[in-house]
């Protein structure tokens, strides 16, 4: 199996800010933070204009499917991080646990998501239709999920301050990008590779302003190896068991092959895109978003990995 290059890309630039942390510091001269917020509009612009209106029609007829991967989403994977809050019981562990929420919270996504349906001969439009709307939806709910604990933990957090750069920085520039959509949204097709690299240079640039700071401020000295190792097992296992429960749903309800590798798929996906971008906006600066990200960014590779392992043997199969 081929390593994915965008997570050596986060190990490199993480390593980056271990190494330089001074260029992300809040006292250093380079705007990342200004860099950042118009990467985030322009990202959502480019989304909005790859949201074709047909396809969303079209896609709505499979109605089953997509409310399977949406409560897998926003509220399966909720469920069963919200089953380990009494674990939570010192400072140390309410701040993992919280970034495990926030894991849990986000929206899916669509590129990786299409591109292992496509590999395991899934259904690829219903694929496309569900990452797209689930990031949509995301800008709702996610806030929604994480407002509920983190006001009881932080004085900073305020759900109407959240909803207003939510509204500026993400909805805006997805209208906007939507109501352009039928004269530039052929160039979106044209030029994908390029918008693509482009979305995980700003993503790159977010995760080292966010370890830069966490690096100036040693708040990684209480997180030791075991503890990464545990997370990463916790990842796992959080993949793990909302896979085959949604395994075992899509059975029951006896959807087809192609609809159950589209629900499996989707529906354990989680957005690094916006899990980078949501942390800008949700979590005060009190907080250290470093280690928020921890739990996504470990997620984000093993799901990959497993999904790519799964997604080849399913598609050999078929060719077989």
């Amino acid at each position: 199996m081929k390593i994915d290059k965008f997570v050596l890309a986060i190990i490199g630039i993480v390593f980056l800010a271990y190494l330089f942390p001074q260029w992300g510091s809040k006292e250093s001269p380079i705007p990342l933070d200004i860099i950042g917020s118009l990467g985030i509009s322009l990202i959502f612009f480019f989304y909005g204009l790859k949201l074709h209106p047909d396809k969303i029609k079209s896609g709505l007829k499979n109605w089953k499917l997509h409310v399977v991967v949406q409560l897998a989403t926003f509220l399966l994977f909720p469920i069963v991080v919200l089953l380990f809050r009494p674990l939570a019981s010192s400072e140390h562990t309410e701040m993992i646990w919280l970034a495990f929420l926030f894991l849990a919270a986000l929206p899916s996504t669509v590129s990786s998501s299409v591109v292992m349906v496509s590999i395991a001969n899934g259904n690829i439009p219903a694929a496309i239709f569900n990452a797209s709307i689930s990031g949509l939806i995301g800008i709702a709910l996610t806030p929604l999920w994480m407002g509920m604990f983190l006001q009881q933990s932080t004085a900073d957090f305020d759900l109407g301050v959240i909803y207003i750069k939510l509204l500026t920085e993400i909805l805006v520039p997805v209208i906007l990008g939507l109501l352009l959509q039928r004269f530039l949204g052929k160039y979106t097709a044209k030029y994908n590779k390029q918008l693509t690299l482009f979305d995980k240079t700003i993503i790159l640039i977010i995760i080292y302003k966010s370890f830069s700071e966490s690096f100036e401020e040693k708040v990684f000295t209480s997180v030791k190896l075991t503890d990464l190792l545990l997370i990463l097992v916790a990842d796992i296992l959080l993949f793990f068991s909302v896979y085959y429960f949604i395994g075992f749903l899509v059975q029951k309800m006896k959807f087809n092959r192609e609809d159950q590798i589209t629900a499996q798929f989707c529906g354990t996906k989680k957005s690094l895109v916006h899990g980078t971008v949501f942390s800008k906006i949700l979590f005060p600066a009190t907080m250290p978003t470093g280690v928020i990200l921890l739990p996504l960014m470990l997620f984000h590779a093993a799901q990959i990995f497993i999904i790519s392992v799964i997604a080849s043997k399913l598609g050999t199969r078929v060719d077989k």
